[in-house]
């Protein structure tokens, strides 16, 4: 599973001119689902970016987490994530998962995130979204539920 993570000031998601979620201070996080990811690799990273010390204190240092500081999450689906851009000129996402087995794994890393108290907003699974943020830094982290970077 592989999650691009950005602070935020605020974001919001919308579909056909929709908004589908929006939060205020928080995280928004891109969630690309691997064909390889399970239910462990979504408990990994719920307790990773909920527990993430990436705000800032009082001293301007990264002390504090997403649920020191009453953060909301913005969740929306990326498959692109997994998409292998090595070879020639069009993206490959063989290591994608199918949608099948990709919304349950992404329905289930919002359920978590929510049973730790975290207000979560997402968008929709499968659709043409368009995302507006405002950064908070920029502060953007790539987290990988199986490699380093």
């Amino acid at each position: 599973m592989r999650l691009v993570i950005q602070r935020v000031k605020e974001a919001q998601v919308t579909v056909k001119d929709e908004i589908v979620g929006e939060i205020g201070k928080g995280l928004l996080v891109f969630l690309g689902v691997g064909r390889e990811d399970t239910e462990a690799d979504v408990d990994y990273l719920v307790e990773k970016v909920v527990h993430l010390r990436i705000f800032s204190d009082e001293g301007e240092k990264f002390n504090l987490s997403l649920i020191d500081t009453g953060g909301a999450l913005l969740v929306v689906s990326q498959f692109t994530l997994w998409g292998d851009c090595r070879k020639g000129r069009r993206p490959s996402f063989t290591e994608s998962a199918p949608p099948l087995t990709a919304q349950p794994l992404y329905d289930l890393f919002i359920d978590k995130a929510r049973q730790k108290g975290i207000p979560v907003a997402c968008g929709r699974f499968q659709e043409m979204m368009d995302v507006h943020l405002i950064n908070d830094g920029p502060v953007t982290f790539i987290l990988d539920s199986k490699k380093l970077f």
